[in-house]
C-alpha cells in the first residue's frame, strides 16, 4: 500500500508507462489517419479545410503524414520527438482554428491528442523503443 503512494520514479515503470502510452495514443491516432490515407489514395477527389491557406491538398497531405505516419513512427519509438512535432502542431491548428467556432466538444479530442503528444515531445520514447536500441547500437561501435 506505501508504494502505491511514493514519489520516487522507478525508471524501469516510467518506461513500461511510455511504451504503453507511446503504443495507445498513437493506435487512437490512427483511427483517424488510415481514413485519410485511404482517401488520399483513392479515386474521389479529395475535399479538406485549408485553415492556413496551404492549399487543400496539401493540407491534407499534412494531416495524413501527421496522422498516419507520424503516429506509426511513434508507435515502433522511432525519431519519436520528430515525428511528434508534426501531430502537435496538426492538433494545434484542429483546436484552435478549425474547430474554434464547434465548442468544447469538438475541441477536446484535438487537446487531449495534443497533450498527449506533447509529453512524448518532451520526454521521448523511453527505453523500449528504437530510438533507444539504436542509440545504444550506435554508442557500443
Amino acid at each position: 500500500m506505501q508504494k502505491s503512494y511514493t514519489t520516487s520514479l522507478n525508471l524501469s515503470q516510467v518506461d513500461i508507462g511510455l511504451l504503453i502510452f507511446r503504443i495507445g495514443i498513437s493506435a487512437l491516432m490512427l483511427t483517424h489517419g488510415v481514413p485519410k490515407l485511404i482517401t488520399f489514395f483513392g479515386e474521389e477527389e479529395i475535399s479538406f479545410m485549408d485553415p492556413i491557406g496551404l492549399g487543400e491538398v496539401t493540407t491534407f497531405t499534412f494531416a495524413v503524414f501527421a496522422e498516419f505516419v507520424c503516429a506509426v513512427l511513434i508507435m515502433l519509438g522511432f525519431a519519436t520527438r520528430l515525428a511528434a512535432i508534426p501531430i502537435v502542431c496538426t492538433m494545434i491548428t484542429a483546436a484552435l482554428i478549425v474547430h474554434i467556432s464547434d465548442g468544447w466538444g469538438r475541441q477536446e479530442l484535438p487537446f487531449l491528442y495534443l497533450l498527449g503528444f506533447l509529453l512524448l515531445l518532451i520526454t521521448g520514447a523511453g527505453k523500449y523503443s528504437l530510438d533507444h536500441f539504436l542509440l545504444m547500437n550506435r554508442k557500443k561501435k
